[in-house]
Parts: structure tokens; C-alpha cells; sequence
């Protein structure tokens, strides 16, 4: 719900196995979605828990492996989702390019309303 309080770490480990099956479970849940990825394809960033669970924005490549799950589901070409995320990327200062979540879902229901 996105209250601060509600925000926190699981306090688990990258090697902790109970993690790890979440994280595989995950990864299976994803690839139900998008039966056109390999498990290698999944980005982490989807499958991983950050610190606090908030984070606004995901990696670019996290974006465009869906663009064609989002494209089916809201029944517009997936060209003009691939232009939406290119339209909204942002380069932050250090690190890779990354899309706020919530302008790119803004965008996406302005499009399919």
C-alpha cells in the first residue's frame, strides 16, 4: 500500500535457500506470463526483493521483456509500448538507464482508455 511503515527487507541472504525458492518460485510465476523468455531472460530485478520493496523505477530491461505481455493484454501494437518506455527513460547521474513505473502505467492507461 505503499505506507513507509509497511516498507522493509526480508533480512534474507543471496544464499539462503528459503530465498532462493521464493526467488524460483518467482521466476516460474514470470515465466507464466511471458512464455516467450527463458529462465536466463527473467531479469533479477523482477524475481528479487530491493531493500525496502518501494523503488519506483526498474531497469530498462525489465521494461521491454513485457512490452509484449503489455501489448497483448491492453491490445495495442507493441511498437508504440516499445516507444512509451523509450519516451520515458531516465539516465540518472550513475548507473544504468531506468522508467519510473508509475509515469510508464500513467502513459499506458492514457493510451487504452
Amino acid at each position: 500500500n505503499y505506507a513507509a511503515d509497511a516498507s522493509g527487507g526480508s533480512n534474507y541472504g543471496p544464499s539462503n535457500p528459503d530465498y532462493l525458492k521464493k526467488v524460483e518460485a518467482r521466476i516460474d510465476t514470470f515465466l507464466k506470463a511471458h512464455p516467450y523468455l527463458t529462465r536466463k531472460e527473467v531479469p533479477s530485478e523482477l524475481v528479487t526483493a530491493s531493500g525496502s520493496g518501494l523503488d519506483p523505477h526498474i531497469p530498462v530491461n525489465a521494461a521491454y521483456v513485457q512490452i509484449n505481455r503489455v501489448a497483448s493484454a491492453r491490445k495495442v501494437p507493441a511498437e508504440r509500448i516499445r516507444k512509451i518506455v523509450d519516451s520515458l527513460l531516465e539516465n540518472p547521474v550513475t548507473g544504468p538507464a531506468v522508467v519510473n513505473v508509475l509515469k510508464l502505467n500513467v502513459a499506458l492507461e492514457e493510451i487504452t482508455e
